[in-house]
Formats: structure tokens, sequence, C-alpha cells
């Protein structure tokens, strides 16, 4: 009787063994195994072996796992019969059930979920030899299982699309976000990587300088009067226009006009200015990120102007402003730093109505849609229907938007209030204060 207790004890271990290794291995990070890898840790090139063949792993862990409870239930059942007879049956049911559900399944699944990665690494090499053992038998099974599911008309094969691929690169992006206190100094780093994959979801004709902010120069002025121009302005590259404003016929770089300064010795009279000027680069609106990003970088260049479906321009588009996508605002000596964003006391803000959607997601972490505008005055318009009047308020997607002020038919100024955990009274369209 001792012998045999000892033996059910013996397999229950074994079934917790292999109960633990299941849940270890298919938790575990593959980007993390690989890292470790790469550093040349041999266990996790072991983990990364039974990972890559992972059908074959999961067969011998379940014939184990199923093998070892079996063998232990039909031990424990026999022992309990020879004494107390066909009530040991229920008595060895009984028991059984509760011995492997706590200590063969759920104890060691728990510890596997807390020391996933460490667990993993210390069981690949048992695995490793028993997955070889159990090769022919797996061989077999996993053959009769593919045989019944092409009966059944499933799928075997396990293909990921590259839409599929993004959003689990998302998904990891925004679940790995690391303890509390080291939250502040990811949201960063965040913020970067998500920006990353969505440079091909984003038209330029968000992040672009508009041509109301524009700042170009008749080509036909005197050239003093341009360079004078040139020095008052904060960018390096300004385009030149000739008859309309609309028609852009050069781009002013500020080096090529030194160079030529100087070999004229500085008469600016001799100067001709479209001589020194680089041919307009015009792209579509609807060009991508990262569409953009590859083209500046085989053309060498960049600033291009941008243009809408009727050849109109509405504004340009710099390498600065996809990388500030990227990495956040570059602020450099000649920048003029206008946020437009200021933060109030009780958890508004006062936001100018050209700050941009994306920027206000990024910085605060807010999920406002930029499918239909790029600005928070768009986004406004575009909800309310029309164009509203200082004093309105309307609430949607949780947020609180109180218009401030308007100029014409533009939104300058409004408040922003973003959503609040004990705040379920937001306005519905249209609703002005009391």
């Amino acid at each position: 009787m001792v012998f045999t207790a000892g033996l059910v004890f013996f397999l229950l271990l074994l079934s917790a063994f292999f109960s633990g290794s299941e849940t270890a291995l298919t938790a575990t990070s593959r980007s993390y195994m690989h890292q470790r890898e790469n550093d040349g840790d041999v266990r996790a090139k072991r983990v990364n072996g039974l990972l890559s063949h992972r059908e074959r792993l999961i067969a011998t862990i379940l014939l184990g796992n199923n093998l070892v409870n079996i063998s232990a239930s039909a031990i424990a059942t026999s022992l309990m019969i020879e004494t107390f007879g066909e009530r040991g049956v229920v008595y060895a049911t009984v028991i059984m059930t509760v011995l492997v559900l706590i200590f063969a399944e759920i104890l060691p699944k728990t510890y596997a979920l807390i020391h996933t990665h460490k667990m993993a690494l210390a069981v690949a090499p048992i695995m490793q030899v028993l997955t070889w053992l159990f090769g022919p038998i797996n061989v077999v099974i996993q053959g009769i299982v593919r045989v019944a599911l092409t009966l059944l008309g499933a799928s075997t094969e396990r293909v990921l699309t590259a839409q599929q691929t993004l959003s689990e690169l998302r998904g990891a992006i925004d679940l790995h976000t690391g303890e509390a206190e080291i939250k502040d100094e990811v949201k960063h780093e965040r913020a970067m990587l998500r920006s990353v994959l969505d440079l091909a979801d984003v038209e330029i004709g968000e992040i672009m300088t508009h041509r109301k902010g524009l700042v170009i120069i008749d080509a036909d002025l005197p050239p003093e009067q341009i360079l004078a121009e040139i020095s008052d302005s904060p960018y390096t590259r300004v385009p030149l226009w000739r008859e309309r404003t609309e028609n852009i016929v050069g781009v002013l770089h500020t080096k090529p006009v030194l160079r030529a300064l100087q070999a004229s010795g500085g008469a600016l009279d001799t100067i001709d200015i479209l001589s020194v000027c680089a041919a307009p680069w015009f792209v579509p609106e609807t060009t991508n990120l990262l569409d953009q990003l590859n083209a500046f970088r085989d053309r060498r260049e960049h600033f291009a102007i941008v243009v809408d479906e009727y050849g109109d321009v509405q504004g340009v588009v710099t390498l600065e402003d996809i990388l500030e996508e990227i990495v956040g605002d570059i602020v450099d000596e000649t920048d003029v730093s206008v946020s437009g964003v200021k933060p109030e006391r009780g958890g508004s803000y006062l936001v100018d109505g050209s700050v941009t959607i994306r920027d206000l997601n990024r910085e605060f972490e807010w999920d406002l849609p930029d499918e239909e505008a790029s600005t928070i005055a768009g986004l406004v318009m575009a909800e309310s229907r029309t164009i509203p009047a200082p004093g309105q308020v309307f609430g949607f997607h949780g947020f609180r938007f109180e218009i401030l002020r308007r100029q014409r038919n533009q939104i300058v100024q409004l408040r922003v209030t973003p959503p609040r955990s004990d705040d379920d009274d937001a306005p519905e369209h249209g609703e002005s204060p009391d």
C-alpha cells in the first residue's frame, strides 16, 4: 500500500511537471527568448527550437500528461477497491479529482504564469529529450489530427496577414508598459514605436504646414528685398511664386544664396535669384508618410510642396515633419515654439484650433479620431456638422469642447475637457452653456 501510494504521488509530480511546462513554454515571450539566444543563452536556443515545432511540443506534453494522469487514477482506483471494496471507486474519483486539480494543474500552472521565463528555460532541456523520444508517436498522432481536420474542412495552416502582424505588434507595445514606477520613462518610447507602425496609415495632408502658415516670396521682388525676407524667416527653404501665389516657380535655399553672394563679391543686383533656386517638387496630399519618407531618401531631398487632386497648393511637407511624427517635436534655435496647448486648473486645456489631433493624442494619450479631420477645430466642425459660434459647447467621444474664439469661419481657440471617471454628464451635440 505504501509503495502504491508513493507511485501515485510520483505520477502526480510528473503530471505537475507536464502541466507547468505546457503553460511556461506556451506563455513565454518569443521575442524575449530570441534576444536571449542572440546573447548566447543555450537554454533560450532550446526553447526557441521547441517553439518552432509547436505542434510536436504540444503533442508531447499532452501525451505525457494524459499518460501519467490516467495511470495515477487507475492505480489509485485499484488501491481503493482493494481497501474499501466497490465504494473505493467513489473514493478514488473524489480524491484523485482533488489531487489532480490542485497539485497537478492549478498549482504548477499558477507558478508557471508567475515565473514564465525562468521555468521555460529550466524545463526546455528535458522537454527536448522527451520530444525526441516521443517523436514517432507524435508523427502518427499529428497525421491522424490533420486527416480529421481535413475531413472537417478546417485549414491546417496558420497564416498571419500583414494587418494581423501589425495589430499584434501594436498590442504588444500597448501591453508591455512596464512597472508603475517606470511608466513615465517608457511613455515616449512607446509613442515612438506606435508612430513608426502608423506611418503607412497617415497621409502627408495631416501633418503638412498648411498654406495659411507658409512663408512664400514673390520671385519678381528685388534681390535685396528677397534676401531681407529670407533673413526674417525662421526657415532655410522658402518657395518662390510668380504672378500668383499658386504658381510656385522654385524653392530657395539659403546656402546657394550665400554661395552666389560670395561669388558676386557682395553685389546683390548681379544675382539671378531663380538661377540658384531648386525646382519645386510637387506631391499629392494623399501620399502616406512611409512612401514620402522613402521618396525623400531616394531623391535626397528634404522639402516638397503638397497639392490636392486639382493641383492647387495646399502646403509643404519636410523630412523633419515626418521625423517629428516619430520622435516628437524637434526644436532648434531658429524654430518658433508655439505649442498651442495651455493646461488649466481642473483638467481642461486651452487649445488653438490649428493644433493637430495626432499631436494631442500622442502628448496626452487621448484617443480622438483623426479620420475625418486633422486638426481639433476640424474635428469639432466635422462632428457638429456646422460652424460653431463662440460660447457653444459640444460633447462627443467622451470629451467636452467649448468654443472660445472664432475668426470668420475658422475656430481659433477652444477649451477641451477630457473625460473623467467620475463625470458622466457630457453635453450633447450643440448644447450651450447655462
